[in-house]
């Protein structure tokens, strides 16, 4: 994730510099004026991309829980406590390696 950051902050201060030159640089037919517009809408994409990267993938993840949860229904969660009661889910105990039990 550092990298991704890393790389678009490079490409964002490409992208100023492209807009310095053009904005000392005169051509024919108002191309000059277009290529800066086009660059200031690259640098608002990078610098959104760049506000998403921060994003930690733990929370995008997190958003998914509920849903999850919600397809499951309430059965598989009655199911669940009724193992943790009686003890009848989860891994059965380990043999200990000097015969105690």
């Amino acid at each position: 994730m550092a990298s991704n950051r890393t790389e678009l902050r490079t490409l964002n201060k490409l992208l100023l510099e492209a807009d310095l030159i053009l904005s000392t640089t005169e051509l024919p037919q108002g191309r000059a004026v277009r290529c800066r517009e086009l660059l200031r809408s690259a640098l608002a994409l990078t610098d959104d991309l760049i506000k998403q990267a921060k994003i930690p993938a733990a929370a995008i993840l997190g958003a998914k829980g509920g849903s999850q949860t919600a397809k499951r229904g309430s059965d598989y969660f009655r199911q669940l406590a009724a193992k943790r009661k009686t003890r009848a889910g989860g891994r059965p105990r380990k043999e200990s390696e000097s015969g105690h039990t």
